[in-house]
């Protein structure tokens, strides 16, 4: 196709000439150029779709970036950047990686936060309201909110907070009946009720805050959205314009297929081959079937940590979805657990993150033995919103939290069983990215804080938590190939506790000794050997990432930044010796 009209698109202001019809071509155009840059990066493609003439209409109507418009979680910002003058990085794919998948204040004047997690967006907007009011200002305010993240506690304060306002503060539902797979929890019976009513029914959950409220039927109309829009922009008061929009607009396999369209690969993503999803998923099938108390959690985002259509049909009602809520799903967790049930909560790492105060308190104050799997965890290329690298630092700190980082799959399953058939206290374990096998398949208590010596050498012991024990073994045959050096590799399956024995014992025939993780070094695994060895006559060194938030970087490059490669590491450690 070509993108005539869009390339002509500079600003939102030169939204104003065209007529309704060459907006309709132009949001064909876009909606080409969302398919062309997903099929050649990957990228959210269903929401981005579904909100294109809500965009087109919120920039012909407001003022931006003189009128603030805040995208909520900023996942369906595409249409959004290519009228802000972006629209290069969606039909050009020479110029493609210079935009993210999320809005970003350094890419645009008209991105006012970089957003990547859930639920945030009525909150931000209470904050730009109440600065503009204090500071004398004029201008709109708008949150744009869908995707199941009213689902999200934040949103609730958020909301209860925004009521009380007696200002300009307009809030944009996206209803298009889906979060990344169906919509969970009560408030979307309201919403049903309120699309089947044509926005008239009585039991209005935005009314009873005391919203003032406006109903368009075809979100996917730009002269129903724009008259919409004109009609509340410069309200006095908060106010809920909820749109009914088409997951997928435009694309029949996406219309069609709304939970797979969500995020989409890019055509010539390599196949995953054997994955840890799908070892748990068989594994979890098994367990199940033979323990009924087993229950599996989530809070919103399935496919994220591959729990499948198929899966939850399998296992029924012994899953739970409990939205985008992850500080629920933690605490929820724990009352399963002391209820008698065995709760496994499948969460990737970025998202574990929100629910810390609940990890402390009702996980490991408690002795809740509820089992955390912990996935997407550790150096990814992704966008500075979805890092994996923190959870090591922030959980291996916790008291009466086991945290366990398995080397293997058999590895892995021994610590899945062992933690929902044996453990009575809380259990997380970081599930790696690759697949690999070997290792004992079974574990105990006795194992959490014992590290195995997997080669006994000399001189230099490398210390490698979980998966990194592959370069161990990579930088064990450069230093003896190019060195002379034939260190000793040890393996450790517990960043939660020290084997603090082993450790001591390596002053004996060692003088160095070098932690590999990875996460983040700070706070982290190697941190704690470094204190524990610090009145030794050893010396540590510590590898894995530096306190940074790293954007869309590959891992090659930083695994060539952190020195995580058999030959840096290697000649920093003969440089030493």
């Amino acid at each position: 196709m070509a993108y005539d009209m869009l390339a002509r698109i500079t600003g939102p202001r030169d939204l104003d000439a065209l007529s309704l019809s060459e907006l309709d071509q132009l949001a064909a155009e876009m909606r080409a150029a969302i398919v062309k840059r997903v099929d050649a990066l990957g990228g959210h493609l269903g929401s981005n779709l579904g909100v294109v003439e809500p965009t087109i209409a919120l920039h012909r109507v407001f003022d931006s970036p003189h009128d603030r418009i805040i995208f909520d979680t900023s996942h369906q910002c595409y249409a959004h950047k290519m009228l802000t003058g972006r629209a290069y990085g969606f039909f050009d794919e020479d110029r493609m990686d210079e935009i993210s998948g999320f809005t970003n204040p350094e890419e645009s004047e008209h991105d006012w936060f970089r957003c990547g997690h859930t639920s945030t967006s009525i909150s931000l907007a209470c904050g730009f309201a109440k600065a503009r009011d204090i500071l004398g200002q004029k201008h709109n305010v708008v949150a744009f909110i869908g995707d199941g993240c009213l689902s999200g506690g934040e949103a609730f304060e958020g909301l209860d907070n925004a009521a009380t306002f007696k200002t300009n503060l307009i809030i944009v539902l996206n209803d298009n009946e889906m979060s990344i797979a169906e919509d969970q929890g009560g408030i979307y019976r309201n919403f049903a009720e309120l699309r089947a009513s044509g926005g008239q029914a009585l039991g209005n959950f935005f009314s009873t805050f005391g919203f003032d409220y406006r109903y368009v039927e075809d979100g996917n109309s730009i002269s129903d959205l724009i008259e919409a829009f004109e009609q509340v922009k410069d309200i006095d008061h908060p106010i809920v314009v909820h749109i009914r929009t088409t997951k997928g607009k435009g694309v029949a396999w996406a219309e069609r297929n709304k939970e797979e369209a969500h995020s989409v690969k890019p055509r010539d993503a390599s196949p995953s081959g054997e994955t840890y999803t799908a070892i748990t998923r068989a594994r979890m099938l098994e367990k199940m079937a033979a323990d009924p108390a087993i229950v599996v959690i989530n809070a919103g985002t399935p496919g994220g940590v591959g729990i499948t259509a198929d899966f939850r049909a399998a296992i029924g009602d012994r899953y739970v979805d409990v939205g985008i809520c992850e500080q629920h799903a933690v605490t929820f967790s724990a009352g399963l657990a002391r209820g008698g049930a065995k709760p496994v909560y499948f969460v990737a790492s970025t998202f574990l993150q929100r629910a810390y105060d609940q990890i402390v308190q009702d996980l490991a104050l408690n002795q809740s033995p509820a089992t955390v799997l912990v996935f997407q965890a550790g150096f990814s290329s992704i966008d500075a919103t979805h890092l994996g690298v923190f959870d090591l630092a922030y959980t291996g700190n916790v008291p009466g939290l086991t945290c366990l980082a398995p080397t293997t799959a058999e590895q892995f399953l021994a610590m899945l069983d062992w933690a929902i058939d044996v453990s009575d206290k809380p259990v997380v374990i970081r599930v790696p990215d690759k697949v690999v096998h070997g290792g004992e398949a079974v574990f105990s208590d006795d194992a959490i804080a014992r590290f195995e010596v997997e080669r006994a050498g000399a001189d230099v012991a490398l210390v490698a938590l979980g998966p990194t024990l592959a370069l161990a073994g990579l930088v064990s045959d450069e230093l003896s190939a190019n060195y002379g050096i034939l260190p000793t590799i040890i393996s450790a399956t517990t960043y939660s506790a020290l084997d603090r024995q082993l450790l001591f014992s390596l002053e004996t025939g060692h003088r160095l000794v070098v932690t590999l993780e990875n996460g983040i070094l700070y706070g982290g695994f190697g941190e704690k050997i470094a204190r524990v060895l610090g009145r030794t006559s050893l010396r540590v060194l510590c590898y894995g990432g530096t306190k940074e938030f790293v954007d869309r970087v590959s891992i090659k490059e930083l695994n060539q930044r952190y020195h995580l490669e058999p030959q840096a590491l290697a000649a920093d450690i003969a440089a030493v010796l």
